[in-house]
C-alpha cells in the first residue's frame, strides 16, 4: 500500500487524499472553445490525411494509426485545458488538531527490534525533532491526550509508560471531542494499536463524530500477526462446582508459527497443578477446541490458572494464559429417590453414593398401598404421608429420582409440581425405567413428558411387555461429557465396551429436538434407542434413563471385584443433576475478574419457599476486602423482572473479594452462599494484541478520516491540512504538467513507430 502512494504521487503530483478531498476544474488561458475546436481541426487534419494515406497500410492499419495519434492531440488539449485541483487548505495556526496516544499495555510488546512498538511512534508525535510534529507544529496548535481506560490532556515531554490495563476507544475520542469542543478543530490523530476491549458504544461515538464533521486519522502501530506466537483465546468454566466433581472445560487455541507441535497444557489451583495433558496445536490462524478434566477438592473460592508453558522463540508469554475463579461448595446435597415397588436399583444406587459425602440419597419406597419405607430421611415427620404433596416440601430438594412408580399415582397438582420442580425451582429430574415407568406407567401427556428429554407415546404399548438387552455405548458426545467420561477418554471408551448389556422394559421414541443424547443401547436385532438423553428445561435439568438394572453393572459375574464402573457413574450423575441447582437467594457477578477502579455490578434474585420471585424485599450485600474491611451495598429492585434486584461497587485494592448477599422479607432472612470476584490488573491487552487495521480503517473511513500505518505516515500532515476542517482558505494546484501526461504522450507515440516498424510502414 505505501508502494502504491509513492507511485502514485510521482505520476499525479499530488498524494491521493488530495484529489479524495479536492474537486477538479479547468483554468485555460483563452476561451476553452478556441481549444477544443483548435484540437477538432488537428483531429480532422489527422483522419483526413490517413484516409487519403495508400501504399502497403491497410484500411485497420490506417485506423489504429490514426488513433494513436488522436491520442497525443487529446492528451495535449487536456494540458492546454489547464486542470486544477480545487483544494480548502487550513489556515496556519487558526485551527487545532487533537492528537491521542495509546498508554495502555499493548502498545509495550516488543517489536522485532526488542523495543516498546509504541515507542517511536509516540516519539513522532511528541519530540520536537521529529519532521511529522515540526509539520503539524507549523499548520496546527496541538493538544495532547494520553488514554487507557481513561482519557486525559498530557504535555509532550510527560513519558508514556504503557501501563493501561485496557483500551476504550470510544470514549477517548468522545472525551477529546468534548475537550476541544469550542475550538475550530481539523481533526483527530489516532496513534494505537486497535486493541479496544471495551466494546463500549464504538458505532454512536463514530456517528457522532462524523456529524460534528470531526475527520479521525487513524495510524496503526504494531504487526498484523506476530511470527510465532501462541494465545489462549477463551476459557469455559462453571461458576459453582460441587466438591470433588470432575469438571470439564473446554478451551480455545490458537497459534502462529509453530505448525502442528505438540505442546503442555497445564491447570493449577492456586498454583498446584491438579491437571496436565498434551495438546496439538491447531492449523496457523484457526482457532481450535480442547477439552481438559480435572477436579477441584479444596471448597471455597478456587482460582484456577490453564497455562501453556512459553515456547522457545515466542514473542508475548502473556497470553499463553487463562484465569478462572471457581466456587466449590462443600455442603450436601439432597436428593429425593421415589420408587413405587420394591427394586435393585434404590439399593445399590444408595450404596454407590454413600462414601460421598456430598450427597444424601434421601429414599421413599411404596412397599404396599399407603406403606412407605423411608430411608436416609432428617426427621421423622419427613416424607411421613409419601410423596409430597405441597411446593415447600418437594422443593426442599435438590434433585428428583423418579423410578418405577406409575403416574396415576400422582394427584395432577402433584405432576404439576414436578414439572415446576424442574421448570421454576431449577432442581434435576431423572427418569428411570420400568414397568410402571415412562410411557409404560401412563406419563405420556401428562405435564411430566413436557419435561422430560424422550418422547413418549402411548401408542407404542402393547399388549404383553415389552423387553430387550441393550449394549450400552457412549456417543461422542457421551465419551467427553463429565457424567459419563470414565476416567481418560479412549480408556473410557474401552470400558465402556467392557460392560455387560442391561434390559429395557420400555419402548421409548428418538430424544426430543433440544436434547443430546450421551449413552445409546442397540439390542439383539440391530436397532439403537438413546439410554442417557438430557435437556435444559426452563431453570433446571431432566434426564431419562431408560433402563432398569444398571446394578447389573457392579452385580454381573463378568465384573471383576476391583472395577468401580457403577459408583463412579452414580456418583457423577447425581453430581450433575445437583450442580447448577439454584437457592432461593441468588447472588452473582456478570465477571469473576475486575481491574482496580473498575464497577463491579451486583445481581440478585430472590424467591419465596415456593421459589415464586417476589420484589418485597430488602436486599443488601456485604462484602468483605481482601485487606479485612467492610463495606455495605444495597440492592434495588430493578423493575422490570420480578424479584431481580441490583445494585454496583468499585473496588480498589487487589485480591478476592467475598460477596455475601442476604434478603430481609416479614421479618425473616434468606442467606445466599457468597460470590467472589477476584481483583488484579487486568491482562485483557495481552490477547488478540495484533495491530487491528480493519478496525482503525473503520474508525477512519466512518468519520470521513484517513488510516495510515505507524511507518508510512509522512503524509498525515499535509492530508489533514487539506481536510477542509475548520478555519480554511481556497488553494489551487495545477495538474498540466503531471508526469503522467507526459509518459502516456510518449507512450503513445512510442506504440505509434512500434506498430508502424512491426507491419513494415516506416
Amino acid at each position: 500500500m505505501e508502494s502504491f502512494g509513492h507511485l502514485f504521487t510521482f505520476l499525479f503530483k499530488y498524494r491521493p487524499a488530495l484529489f479524495e478531498q479536492g474537486r477538479l476544474v479547468l483554468r485555460p488561458p483563452v476561451p476553452p472553445a478556441l481549444i477544443v475546436l483548435l484540437a477538432l481541426a488537428i483531429a480532422a487534419v489527422v483522419v483526413f490525411t490517413y484516409r487519403r494515406a495508400r501504399g502497403k497500410a491497410s484500411r485497420a492499419d490506417r485506423l489504429v494509426l490514426a488513433v494513436l495519434r488522436i491520442g497525443v492531440v487529446a492528451l495535449l488539449t487536456f494540458a492546454l485545458l489547464r486542470p486544477t485541483l480545487l483544494l480548502s487548505s487550513v489556515v496556519p495556526q487558526q485551527n487545532y488538531l487533537g492528537i491521542l496516544l495509546d498508554d495502555s499495555r499493548s502498545m509495550g510488546i516488543p517489536d522485532a527490534r526488542g523495543e516498546a512498538r509504541g515507542a517511536r511512534p509516540v516519539t513522532a508525535f511528541t519530540d520536537g525533532d521529529s519532521p511529522l510534529l515540526r509539520a503539524l507544529a507549523e499548520k496546527f496548535q496541538l493538544r495532547y491526550f494520553r488514554f487507557a481506560t481513561q482519557a486525559r490532556r498530557f504535555e509532550p515531554g510527560e513519558p508514556l509508560a504503557f501501563e493501561g490495563g485496557g483500551t476504550r476507544l470510544a470514549p477517548a475520542l468522545s472525551a477529546a471531542r468534548a475537550d476541544l469542543g469550542a475550538l475550530p478543530l481539523s481533526g483527530l490523530v489516532l496513534v494505537t494499536d486497535g486493541a479496544d476491549n471495551a466494546a463500549l458504544g464504538l458505532s454512536e461515538t463514530l456517528l457522532s463524530l462524523r456529524a460534528a464533521g470531526v475527520p479521525v486519522f487513524a495510524v496503526g502501530v504494531g504487526e498484523d500477526r506476530f511470527a510465532r506466537d501462541i494465545e489462549l483465546n477463551r476459557v469455559t468454566v462453571p461458576r459453582r462446582a460441587l466438591r470433588g466433581s470432575a469438571l470439564v472445560v473446554d478451551l480455545l487455541v490458537s497459534q502462529t508459527g509453530f505448525g502442528d507441535r505438540t505442546v503442555p497444557l497445564q491447570v493449577e489451583d492456586d498454583g498446584r497443578i491438579v491437571a496436565s495433558q498434551d495438546v496439538v496445536l491447531p492449523r496457523e490462524g484457526e482457532p481450535g477446541a480442547v477439552r481438559v478434566s480435572f477436579t477441584l477438592a479444596e471448597p471455597g473460592a478456587r482460582r484456577v490458572r490453564f497455562r501453556i508453558p512459553p515456547q522457545d522463540g515466542e514473542l508475548l508469554a502473556e497470553n499463553n494464559e487463562q484465569e478462572a475463579v471457581i466456587v466449590v461448595r462443600a455442603g450436601r446435597e439432597k436428593i429425593l429417590y421415589f420408587e413405587g415397588e420394591p427394586r435393585w436399583e434404590l439399593k445399590f444406587l444408595r450404596r454407590a453414593v454413600a462414601a460421598d459425602s456430598n450427597l444424601q440419597v434421601v429414599g421413599l419406597q411404596r412397599t404396599a398401598p399407603g406403606k412407605y419405607l423411608r430411608l436416609d430421611v432428617d426427621s421423622a415427620g419427613e416424607l411421613f404421608g409419601g410423596f409430597p404433596r405441597t411446593r415447600a416440601e418437594l422443593f426442599q430438594y435438590r434433585a428428583l429420582v423418579l423410578g418405577s412408580i406409575e403416574a396415576s399415582y400422582f394427584a395432577h397438582d402433584q405432576l404439576q409440581m414436578i414439572a415446576d420442580f424442574v421448570a421454576v425451582r431449577g432442581g434435576g429430574l431423572l427418569a428411570l425405567g420400568g414397568r410402571a415407568a415412562l410411557a409404560e406407567g401412563g406419563y405420556a401427556g401428562t405435564p411430566v413428558a413436557d419435561v422430560l428429554p424422550l418422547e413418549l407415546d402411548a401408542r407404542w404399548l402393547r399388549d404383553s411387555l415389552y423387553f430387550t438387552e441393550l449394549a450400552v455405548r457412549p456417543t461422542p458426545a457421551g465419551l467427553a461429557h463429565p457424567a459419563t467420561r470414565l476416567w481418560g477418554a479412549v480408556d473410557s471408551a474401552a470400558r465402556w465396551e467392557r460392560l455387560p448389556p442391561l434390559s429395557s422394559v420400555n419402548h421409548v421414541g428418538s430424544h426430543k429436538p433440544g436434547a443430546n443424547a450421551l449413552l445409546t443401547g442397540r439390542s439383539e436385532s440391530g436397532g439403537d434407542q438413546p439410554v442417557l438423553a438430557f435437556q435444559r428445561y426452563g431453570r433446571g435439568l431432566a434426564l431419562a434413563l431408560p433402563v432398569q438394572d444398571t446394578w447389573l453393572w457392579q452385580m454381573s459375574a463378568d465384573i471383576p471385584l476391583d472395577d468401580h464402573t457403577h459408583e463412579q457413574l452414580w456418583r457423577q450423575l447425581l453430581r450433575w443433576l445437583v450442580s447448577d441447582v439454584p437457592d432461593r437467594l441468588v447472588a452473582a457477578t456478570p465477571v469473576d475478574h475486575a481491574a482496580p477502579g473498575e464497577p463491579v455490578r451486583i445481581n440478585a434474585s430472590v424467591a419465596d419457599e415456593r421459589f415464586l420471585r417476589v420484589n418485597d424485599s430488602r436486599v443488601t450485600a456485604s462484602i468483605t476486602t481482601p485487606l479485612g474491611g467492610s463495606l455495605e451495598v444495597p440492592l434495588d429492585w430493578t423493575l422490570d423482572l420480578d424479584g431481580e434486584y441490583r445494585g454496583s461497587f468499585t473496588p480498589t485494592d487487589p485480591g478476592f473479594y467475598e460477596i455475601r448477599v442476604r434478603a430481609e422479607r416479614a421479618g425473616g432472612t434468606t442467606a445466599s452462599a457468597p460470590t467472589y470476584v477476584n481483583v488484579a490488573e487486568s491482562r485483557a491487552e495481552y490477547f488478540g494484541a495484533q495491530r487491528r487495521q480493519p478496525l482503525l480503517r473503520r474508525i477512519a473511513d466512518e468519520t470521513g478520516g484517513r488510516y495510515y500505518d505507524a511507518a508510512a505516515s509522512d503524509g498525515l500532515a499535509e492530508d489533514i491540512t487539506y481536510a477542509g476542517r475548520g478555519v480554511t482558505v481556497p488553494e489551487e494546484r495545477e495538474l498540466w504538467d503531471m508526469p503522467v501526461l507526459l509518459l502516456a504522450a510518449l507512450a503513445l507515440l512510442a506504440g505509434e513507430w512500434s506498430f508502424r516498424r512491426l507491419r513494415s510502414l516506416a
